[in-house]
């Protein structure tokens, strides 16, 4: 018989210096047992991550109100922090010995939490098998599997239809359409393309210069080379730096305004102003931006930054790991075994608007992104932050294109990524 479902409200807590000693933190969202006639339950686990928008937090909830009626005897506790702050929170609780017992986790963190043996090992969950052959790529990359993703996100550029229509104008699918819509609205006095300070140009960077890479005969061996050094990948980077470089200098991104603007949320009112015909940014924030500008027409298509047409820029993501020294790990691996059944994956696939990362590849059914979904499969894609290199390139190009909003061109990105990769290298090896 069934468990009746638990009452659960969320409390939000606005003391940063409490969640830095494992407490509360700003912006967090606490699912908790509100019933109190219900029996105290025997094992409390905790879960960790970066998402934080009521939509999310809603199939979050969700997911962990069935998972307690059907393990009555656990209760689980959500937690979230956005931005880059959740990973400096992380870092804190796992090294004072109050890490949760599942936490959000991504390439950058897999390689280095991982080397250090706080990640269990997730290959004998039977939802591993139900993964597609792309996620596996991903998650099998460093030998054990260390996270399940809860979805594949994909960053487009944004189209304001009306705004395109009043001018004249079409909706760019190639890269000399870009440039002729940019110099017309630069001419206009408008800045095309809002852009933010994290995600947007370096999205630019890696699919404006890495396509040939996975189109290639043997991605795997070509990403070896770069691994070993044997092939520059600073340099492998350039026409995409190149790009943004020319965004930069003739006007279509505006440097000062990036350098301030936050991912998904100053991006996003920028862009509900309705004044600007193009936005950068995650497709995942369609819903946001429906909030905050209900009239406005837009689309989201791949990127049209190449001469013979689009290339869609895509991520593993809402990666999910298991604390290695979890005093529960048998049923923080539970968790994440019914976190990504089938039927509960797809309400947090479709709460993000993306792609599943299960073998059907269902894409969200958001009729704004609906132009994107062929381009999971035709062979036009680039993973913005590939497992099967060693190094965080997602990170280390942010760090270099943040170098060019500060004034830098194409070359000093380059010589800025050859330094950060050396750096690396040399933190993981003591050399």
């Amino acid at each position: 018989m069934n468990q009746p479902r638990r009452a659960f409200r969320a409390l939000c807590s606005l003391s940063l210096t409490a969640s830095l000693l494992g407490g509360c933190s700003a912006g967090r969202n606490i699912i908790i047992d509100d019933t109190p006639t219900a029996p105290p339950p025997q094992t409390r686990l905790t879960f960790f991550g970066f998402k934080y928008e009521a939509l999310n937090v809603l199939a979050i909830e969700d997911a962990l109100h069935g998972y307690m009626d059907e393990h009555p005897e656990l209760c689980i506790s959500y937690d979230g922090i956005k931005g880059l702050d959740y990973y400096d929170v992380l870092q804190k609780r796992l090294d004072t010995g109050n890490g949760d017992d599942i936490f959000m986790v991504d390439h950058e963190r897999v390689l280095e939490l991982s080397g250090q043996g706080r990640l269990a090992d997730l290959s004998d969950l039977s939802t591993v098998a139900d993964f597609s052959d792309l996620a596996m790529s991903q998650m099998s990359a460093s030998g054990a599997i260390y996270y399940l993703p809860t979805s594949i996100s994909a960053f487009g550029l944004y189209c304001n239809t009306d705004l395109l229509k009043a001018h004249g104008r079409e909706i760019p699918e190639n890269r000399a359409q870009l440039e002729e819509a940019c110099r017309y609205f630069v001419s206009q006095g408008i800045t095309p393309i809002v852009a933010n300070n994290d995600i947007s140009l370096k999205t630019v960077v890696l699919g404006g210069a890495l396509l040939p890479l996975y189109q290639g005969a043997d991605t795997a061996q070509a990403i070896a080379r770069f691994n070993t050094g044997e092939d520059d990948l600073a340099q492998a980077l350039l026409p995409g730096f190149q790009l943004v470089e020319q965004m930069l200098s003739q006007g279509w991104v505006d440097a000062g305004e990036a350098l301030t603007t936050a991912k998904t949320k100053d991006d996003l009112v920028l862009f509900a102003q309705g004044e600007r015909p193009f936005m950068l940014t995650g497709a995942w924030a369609v819903s946001r931006l429906r909030e905050l500008a209900p009239g406005l027409r837009f689309e989201v298509r791949p990127y049209p930054i190449l001469d013979d047409g689009s290339v869609l820029v895509i991520n593993m993501d809402t990666r999910v790991s298991v604390n290695a020294d979890s005093p529960h790990l048998e049923e923080a691996k539970q968790f994440v075994e019914y976190l990504t059944r089938r039927d509960v994956l797809w309400e947090f696939v479709n709460s993000q608007s993306s792609f599943s990362p299960l073998k059907e590849n269902l894409l969200a059914e958001d009729k704004a992104i609906q132009s994107i979904a062929p381009y999971l499969t035709n062979g036009r894609s680039v993973l913005g932050s590939d497992d099967n290199f060693d190094l965080p390139i997602w990170d280390l190009s942010r760090q270099c294109v943040v170098k060019m909003l500060e004034g830098g061109d194409a070359q000093a990105a380059v010589s800025c990524m050859r330094e950060l990769i050396g750096a690396w290298h040399e933190a993981r090896t003591g050399a």
